[in-house]
């Protein structure tokens, strides 16, 4: 599987019908949205709940009062949050560029895509679905603990939607991923054995490490179909960002039936290591085409990506059958 993460966002600003169209168009079998939730309870498709770095928001005078400060999980942020404006306000901001400094040319489109909602994305997907080829979502719930701690039952709402979209089972056209264990094991016991196909991403934090060990994984495997570690649980570097070795963790994966989708492999410099870097710039273009042959020659099952064109060609290189029409990931 190519997952475009948020899109296609190498090329076009995360989460904007431009960036999952263009996602699609360069032969993505999955889009891939955050969510995030109002305060009216929507879920709507941001990389996170602090608004400022990916809308208009602080530019807005009529919200300059929204701005605070409060701690979202290990982090304390400053800025405009989700759970603070309803859906109509949010609708009101327009997208920007996430990453001005690596990504300029992205800034062109400033301004021109609003916030959308897991519902829209839902049906952009299935309107771009054909017979022979189905393209699915992969939503990323952002820490849904936190939310619910807050008044804001993620799970439920997700749970809830996810049912009236009719994409609550394995084939639907709707796969979940989230950091948060205790998260996703509640919404296996909601939605059952029979609900949607589900991923434990996994960080790079000590926090997550027992998750990869095999007793992790077997655990895991209780609740979920696959893991989506970090590219760096694959490809090894040392401190100083070489590439020093590659990991067992997809067979060992695999050996507890579970399926390999790491993230997020980008084509800048700032991304990649440091043999596969074209020059000093971190916003330069590397060999992330590379990246993506090691990761497929390890046996992945998919690549979550910013630059979906890229891993759809190395896929060909390695598999010429691999243009066919997508391939499910049901359990």
């Amino acid at each position: 599987m190519v997952v475009g993460h948020r899109g296609a966002c190498a090329y076009r600003p995360e989460h904007t019908t431009a960036s999952y169209e263009l996602a699609i168009d360069m032969g993505a079998d999955l889009i891939e949205p955050d969510i995030v939730v109002s305060r009216d309870g929507a879920l709507v498709a941001r990389h996170e709940n602090e608004l400022s770095r990916t809308t208009d928001v602080a530019t807005r005078p009529e919200f300059a009062d929204r701005r605070t400060t409060r701690r979202v999980g290990r982090k304390r942020r400053t800025g405009w949050f989700a759970e603070d404006f309803t859906l109509a306000e949010l609708r009101t901001l327009r997208a920007v560029e996430r990453h001005p400094d690596l990504r300029p040319l992205n800034t062109a489109y400033d301004g021109r895509f609003g916030v959308l909602t897991l519902e829209e994305v839902v049906e952009l997907a299935r309107r771009r679905s054909t017979p022979q080829r189905q393209v699915r979502v992969l939503a990323e719930l952002k820490k849904p603990t936190w939310s619910a701690e807050r008044g804001q039952p993620m799970t439920e709402l997700v749970a809830a939607e996810l049912r009236r979209l009719d994409a609550a089972c394995p084939d639907g056209t709707v796969v979940v991923q989230s950091f948060d264990t205790a998260a996703l094991r509640r919404l296996r016991a909601d939605l059952g054995d029979d609900g949607p196909t589900m991923f434990q991403l996994v960080d790079t934090t000590a926090a997550d490490e027992h998750l990869l060990t095999n007793a992790g994984l077997r655990a895991v495997s209780t609740y979920a179909q696959g893991i989506a570690p970090s590219v760096d649980h694959l490809l090894l570097r040392d401190a100083e960002g070489d590439l020093r070795g590659v990991s067992d963790l997809v067979g060992r994966a695999h050996a507890a039936n579970l399926r390999v989708v790491p993230w997020t492999l980008a084509a800048e410099n700032a991304f990649l290591p440091r043999q596969l870097r074209s020059s000093e710039d971190p916003a330069a273009g590397g060999d992330v085409r590379s990246a993506a042959r090691l990761l497929l020659a390890l046996g992945v099952d998919g690549v979550i990506t910013d630059n979906p064109d890229v891993v759809v060609a190395a896929r060909a290189e390695l598999d010429p059958e691999a243009t066919r029409p997508v391939r499910r990931v049901a359990a």
